[in-house]
């Protein structure tokens, strides 16, 4: 069976015409199913069939915009995004084409007379369109695949919509041998994702060295960099290889590249531009094969502003720039990555085995802010390991700092309220990967009420 032909009743309509059109002209390669509501129309599926079709009347009492219509549509797609959805109109809705199109149908139908032909026409369209669907699902499903072997290897965990847009990101651009620049806050794992990145490109033969500019003043950052010949200082008593030799045919990632002074830039700007080089204390110019990965917690944008970054250096590091988000705007993830982490450590050390997190210390990680991000969390979890004297990891084991969030709260009693309030919806919002039907679920809530309080709070999280 091809799928389900779900006919959405509607006061004012009767279907049972159209719901016999549709079983003859599909010929028992489709079901046909009349359904009385929202919540049955995200149960109809069984489960056996490959694919769902909503065919979704025009209120009758529509405005003349089509107020009414987009947001029956909007409310269709929230429930069922990858389902295509048929308006149908009665005889002589001139505006239907118009409206259904504009609000994000698939294809239209006026009901009357000759039914027949106008559903096959129908189906042939809807075939198409869904063999689209069938080709882009197939992509979905090896692009889940491959984010699955990127999260097993490089710990980059968790299942919001951010992570999995950072893993297909990091497929696609592994095989463009260009220069990489990764932006995030301190914590966020931009080792990590250059680590990925260069494994991605598939030969893991190929070198990759790291280097901390941070850890460095300019003298010392060149010698380690560009290497040095025999007898280049005091103390230089052989020769020696850099990191960007020691990279070569392989990625150089240049951690906290921010903190490099401008003068030091243009070396780094010469070797990214010519890809050629001279050690400390030679002459001999030599070429260089290196993809280049710089990652910083800086605005570099600032630094431009302010003459402490060369703009031409920015350009030539952000052919793809990649920003990491906070462990805050992903609170959705804080319960899996604290699970890694904790059986992680129970893998490591025999006495952590069995330990689990309490409903209510989960609780306090999701409302902690983390402005230390993943680094943080790894910590506080290894922490309330070892304070734990039971097997189960309650609040006062995880002993988190005062929220600065919450330590600077002020204003009226309404104001805190509809703060906490805000934060509920955007837990529920990260939760359900920005599905705001399953989020309303998620808070007990119709979906009438929680587009109520969206509206009225503006949470983060709602597209």
């Amino acid at each position: 069976m091809r799928g389900t032909i779900l006919l959405l009743e509607t006061d004012g309509y009767d279907l049972t015409d159209l719901h016999d059109a549709f079983v003859i002209e599909t010929a028992g390669t489709w079901r046909v199913l009349r359904v009385q509501c929202e919540d049955e129309l995200a149960t109809a599926d069984d489960g056996e069939p490959e694919h769902r079709v909503a065919i979704l009347p025009r209120p009758l009492d529509d405005t003349s915009d089509g107020g009414k219509l987009r947001t029956s549509i909007t409310q269709l797609q929230e429930i069922m995004p990858e389902t295509p959805i048929v308006v149908v109109a009665p005889q002589g809705d001139v505006d239907v084409a118009r409206h259904a199109i504009q609000c994000g149908a698939a294809d239209f139908l006026v009901l009357g007379a000759r039914l027949g032909p106008r559903i096959s026409t129908l189906m042939g369209k809807l075939d198409r369109l869904l063999r689209v669907i069938d080709r882009n699902r197939q992509l979905d499903e090896n692009n889940a695949r491959l984010r699955a072997e990127l999260q097993e290897r490089f710990t980059i965990i968790g299942r919001s919509p951010q992570i999995k847009q950072l893993l297909d990101r990091i497929h696609r651009i592994a095989s463009v041998p260009r220069p990489v620049l990764i932006v995030g806050e301190r914590g966020t794992g931009k080792e990590s994702v250059a680590r990925a990145i260069h494994y991605a490109a598939g030969d893991t033969a190929r070198p990759l060295v790291t280097v901390n500019c941070a850890a460095f003043n300019d003298s010392l950052l060149e010698s380690e960099l560009f290497g040095h010949e025999k007898g280049a200082f005091t103390g230089a008593e052989s020769q020696r290889r850099g990191k960007f030799e020691q990279a070569d045919g392989g990625t150089l990632f240049l951690d906290e590249i921010g903190h490099m002074s401008p003068a030091f830039q243009q070396k780094i700007l010469r070797v990214v531009e010519y890809g050629v080089l001279s050690r400390v204390g030679g002459s001999e110019e030599q070429s260089i094969r290196v993809r280049i990965i710089a990652a910083t917690n800086r605005n570099l944008q600032e630094r431009i502003a302010q003459g402490e970054f060369l703009a031409d250096l920015y350009d030539r590091l952000a052919f793809e720039t990649i920003e990491l988000p906070p462990l805050r705007k992903r609170k959705g993830d804080i319960a899996v990555l604290a699970q890694h982490f904790l059986d992680r450590f129970a893998a490591e050390e025999a006495t952590f085995a069995g330990k689990e997190f309490s409903a209510a210390s989960l609780a306090a990680l999701r409302r902690y802010s983390f402005p230390g991000n993943v680094r943080e969390l790894k910590n506080i979890v290894e922490r309330a390991a070892y304070r734990d004297t039971t097997n189960e990891i309650t609040p006062s084991d995880l002993a988190l700092p005062i929220d600065e969030e919450l330590r600077g709260a002020a204003g009226s009693f309404r104001a805190k309220v509809d703060s906490f309030s805000r934060r509920l919806l955007e837990d529920a919002l990260t939760a359900s990967g920005g599905n705001q039907a399953a989020a309303a679920r998620h808070l007990g809530l119709s979906y009438h009420q929680f587009r109520y309080y969206a509206k009225k709070l503006e949470p983060e999280g709602m597209g």
